[in-house]
């Protein structure tokens, strides 16, 4: 598996090409974008490790360019940890995954074959709304951080995500949420509906509740 390495920071980039290519890795370096940007022309790679912050092209305009020309490689992008708005840039632009500096290599790298394996034929399924990610790997992070929840919050949490900004009634979220051999009536989707609310307290992101609808997850407001 072939991959490019957009790093400016020497040091950094030296540790990761040696350990990437340790973990059985072909790995091209470059540290500006504009570099980047014409490699992505030319060669063919599996996927891109981009840090936002380069000389000559930032790395969102990297990121803006290899999917305004159309190529789906994945793309995991390296950011300073305050660097929040960015974040949520490059998501929406296109990248399919994030670490913030500093990062466990371990980690790195279980992501990295993580895109991999879902990057043929298969399209980015990251979602952002406000300060909540819902990566396709299943997980939430608010507000730049990893969101806690347990799998009947998470069931309830993705459910509403998914369907963003419109109203899903208390049956979908039940159906979702629990299975035919749970002993739960349909008003308990309100305890999961209330815990996961309190879990959003605090960020851009709620839960409306929709008289004779249901609920909608929405951003108030959301740039």
């Amino acid at each position: 598996m072939r991959l490019l390495l957009v790093e400016d920071t020497t040091e950094l980039a030296r540790w990761l090409q040696k350990a990437l290519t340790q973990a059985g890795f072909v790995v091209d370096w470059v540290a500006d974008g504009l570099a980047a940007d014409h490699l992505l022309q030319s060669e063919h790679y599996e996927l891109v490790v981009l840090d936002l912050s380069l000389p000559r092209l930032d790395g969102l305009e990297v990121l803006a360019r290899l999917r305004k020309r159309g190529q789906s490689l994945p793309v995991m992008l390296l950011t300073a940890r305050g660097d929040l708005q960015d974040r949520v840039r490059g998501l929406n632009q296109g990248a399919d995954d994030y670490l913030s500096k500093p990062f466990d290599l371990v980690e790195l790298e279980a992501r990295i074959r993580a895109l991999l394996r879902r990057s043929h034929g298969q399209q980015s399924q990251t979602q952002v709304l406000g300060e909540l990610v819902l990566f396709e790997q299943g997980y939430f992070h608010l507000q730049d951080k990893p969101l806690a929840l347990t799998p009947r919050e998470s069931s309830v949490l993705t459910t509403l995500m998914q369907r963003r900004g419109r109203p899903v009634s208390r049956q979908q979220l039940y159906e979702q949420t629990f299975t035919l051999a749970d002993e739960a009536s349909l008003e308990s989707i309100e305890l999961y509906v209330h815990r996961v609310r309190k879990k959003l307290a605090g960020s851009n992101v709620a839960i409306v509740t929709l008289r004779g609808l249901g609920y909608s997850l929405e951003c108030q407001p959301c740039g």
